[in-house]
């Protein structure tokens, strides 16, 4: 249970802070009045049930947990994870929740804290609203501040590319919360790299054609929107955990110590990340393609994979195109005729292909052009 009382301590713990000082109290109170949430875990766990219609349509596959169960008995857990949909924190947390994990405090965007849904993440969920895009000092002071002492007490689950990828590439990461984190100079808190690939993403249509993000929407839009799409819609995910990283020898005012670890934790991040089916056709199918020469081409693709080495979902260019042919056909992003494959709805089949561009290199994907 993340109380009222517990809250309490890390607004008393920010406001001695001798950063917070400099700054007007009014001002500090408001931000810290938006940061205070409290997680009733039992009512969180119950959401599983009106959600159901949705979450049952997400076959959940959970790789190395058993690292993240060994890490949260002796640590403070920082959760790193790449952010694909608005399923991710459900389908994580399930995850998490089915193997005996404590839950952790999920960092989101203030654009999830109105209406019915604010009222879940302040009072039930206990997630964590930020400002992403704030430059105001004394909001990432309070920010920073708050997260250092909530993570003497919580485990954390962050997003640290800031939001979806709206055009299917891992995204660079954005630091501030994990510098906040590492201000904690929790003794023994560690970073525990996570992945999150689906088959099919919920709203792939929205974030395909939007290209990248514009402008903060309402989540309701967006809620309506994944609505829509769930229809007729089925998908793996694949939740892949990563061997803890230490932070015992990170110096959190060393901007260096910083820039290492946050290349690191990227680069692990991407190699834990599922490579599946329809990532592998999508990336390889050009306009119009006969099968054997598309299997031929993932084949080429699979071999470039296996030296980094990759975390491959398929063996060969024959099994992807089996499974990937009537996932994407039915989403209406190719069409086959006979032994032909056809691109038919090429922005989403590039958003699809451009989540595989961190693990292939620029020569890589140029050869394969040709």
């Amino acid at each position: 249970m993340y109380s009222a009382n517990v809250v309490q301590e890390i607004v008393d713990a920010v406001l001695s802070s001798k950063e917070i000082q400099r700054y007007p109290h009014r001002q500090i109170y408001t931000y810290l009045e938006e940061l205070s949430t409290n997680q009733w875990y039992p009512a969180y766990r119950a959401l599983r049930h009106p959600l159901y219609p949705i979450l049952r349509k997400i076959e959940r596959h959970a790789e190395h947990v058993e690292l993240a169960q060994q890490a949260t008995q002796t640590n403070h857990v920082i959760y790193v994870s790449n952010h694909k949909s608005h399923m991710d924190y459900l389908v994580q947390l399930l995850v998490l929740d089915e193997h005996g994990i404590r839950p952790p405090i999920i960092a989101a965007g203030i654009n999830l804290f109105n209406g019915l849904m604010g009222i879940l993440n302040r009072h039930v969920t206990g997630a964590l609203p930020v400002r992403r895009n704030s430059r105001d000092p004394a909001y990432l002071a309070t920010l920073r501040a708050y997260v250092a002492e909530l993570v003497h007490r919580r485990d954390l689950f962050l997003y640290p590319e800031g939001g979806r990828s709206y055009n299917g590439e891992f995204k660079p990461l954005k630091t501030g919360l994990l510098q906040g984190a590492l201000q904690s100079r929790e003794a023994n808190l560690v970073i525990v790299p996570v992945a999150i690939a689906y088959d099919l993403v919920l709203e792939d249509q929205v974030l395909a054609r939007q290209g990248k993000k514009r402008r903060q929407r309402p989540f309701a839009t967006e809620l309506a929107e994944m609505v829509r799409y769930a229809v007729g819609y089925e998908s793996r995910g694949f939740i892949t955990f990563g061997t803890p990283i230490s932070l015992s020898n990170v110096d959190p005012e060393s901007p260096r110590d910083f820039v290492l670890l946050t290349r690191h934790t990227r680069d692990v991040m991407g190699r834990l990340y599922k490579v599946l089916p329809t990532a592998l056709l999508s990336a390889a199918l050009r306009p119009s393609m006969l099968r054997q020469d598309l299997e031929a081409r993932i084949d080429k693709m699979l071999e470039a994979l296996r030296s980094i080495p990759a975390n491959l979902g398929v063996e060969n260019g024959y099994e992807a195109v089996e499974q990937a042919t009537e996932v994407l056909v039915a989403r209406g992003v190719i069409v086959v005729e006979g032994s032909r494959y056809r691109v038919r709805d090429r922005h989403v089949l590039r958003y699809y292909g451009r989540t595989l561009n961190h693990l292939l290199t620029h020569r890589t994907r140029t050869s394969l052009m040709h």
